[in-house]
């Protein structure tokens, strides 16, 4: 069975800024496929080429075998969008901003009230969807976001970091309502900088940096490609040495990268507990103090480090 979407050599470039380098990737129907990597990586530029608010300069993309390029009306009819700045009017009701953006997309009469009571009803709404939504919380904008994306039916959803700025609750809701679309059938494409959403949602996964796919695969996949390796991540003061500490951590036997990032060394080691003595002997004598630790099996964020040489929260 052919992909739903295919995405060949997608290039996107600003002046001599590449934003976007010769991605490549398809995703089967009923699939949730997430990019991951941290801000600025690409994810939302390839997101706006699939949705057709962006001309790539190289490439193309085929949705439901229909070209982002040459048929850019029949990829909007198939396609539902949740943007990851909120596109919403504050001074509507849920239900009136959902009667707006159902009008845009072509449903009018039964058909759209149906379609807004069912949405709301998805969205777990529809209690307050006389509310005006400049009265709602962040999570619940979020989530008027998403129902304005579903309105139509697409056969494809393309989720753009949906829980960024949002409460714990919130987040788990909406990560229980993309798994609640996918039982459906519907195929989604999420993007993310969280390795936790990432691990929890995906059937396969794209780690996305500069603007390149460097890894594609399942999770089993790609934690394959750090083996057994484990991460020890030493929490330190603000005002410490980071980088400094990481450095001297690279000669002690069995280290096999230390990395600083905001307020944290991390280090890969086949056996974590093996070096945790000698590390904290060595922050020990460079005066600096070590907060807290944790000690992690091979996950998302352990292969993007491993790739990379940086944490994937950067």
């Amino acid at each position: 069975m052919p992909p739903i979407l295919e995405v060949k050599e997608l290039v996107k470039k600003y002046g001599d800024f590449t934003a976007v380098n010769r991605v490549s990737f398809d995703i089967q129907e009923g699939e949730i496929f997430s990019l991951l990597g941290p801000n600025g990586a690409g994810k939302t530029t390839t997101i706006s080429i699939l949705s057709t608010l962006y001309s790539p300069n190289g490439g193309e993309a085929y949705i439901a075998g229909h070209s982002v390029t040459k048929e850019p009306m029949a990829v909007r009819n198939i396609i539902g969008v949740v943007p990851q700045d909120l596109a919403l009017y504050e001074d509507l009701t849920a239900r009136e901003n959902l009667a707006f953006w159902g009008r845009m997309y072509g449903l009018a009469g039964r058909t759209l009230e149906t379609r807004i009571n069912e949405v709301l009803e998805q969205i777990g709404l529809s209690d307050k969807a006389r509310q005006r939504v400049k009265t709602y919380s962040g999570g619940m904008k979020r989530r008027v976001n998403i129902g304005v994306g579903l309105l139509h039916k697409p056969k494809v959803l393309f989720m753009d970091e949906p829980t960024v700025g949002i409460d714990p609750q919130s987040r788990r809701a909406i990560l229980d309502s993309v798994k609640d679309l996918n039982k459906t059938g519907m195929t989604v494409l999420y993007t993310t900088h969280y390795m936790e959403e990432a691990a929890e949602l995906s059937d396969r996964v794209g780690i996305i940096d500069h603007g390149e796919l460097i890894a594609l695969g399942t999770q089993a996949e790609l934690t394959q490609q750090v083996g057994k390796d484990e991460t020890l991540i030493l929490h330190i003061g603000a005002d410490e040495d980071a980088e400094a500490l990481a450095k001297s951590l690279k000669d002690i036997p069995g280290v096999l990268q230390a990395n600083a990032t905001d307020h944290e060394v991390t280090v890969i080691a086949h056996q974590a507990e093996e070096i945790l003595a000698p590390v904290v002997g060595r922050a020990n004598e460079r005066g600096i103090k070590i907060h807290s630790l944790d000690i992690r099996e091979p996950n998302l964020e352990a292969v993007f480090l491993h790739l990379t040489g940086r944490a994937l929260r950067d």
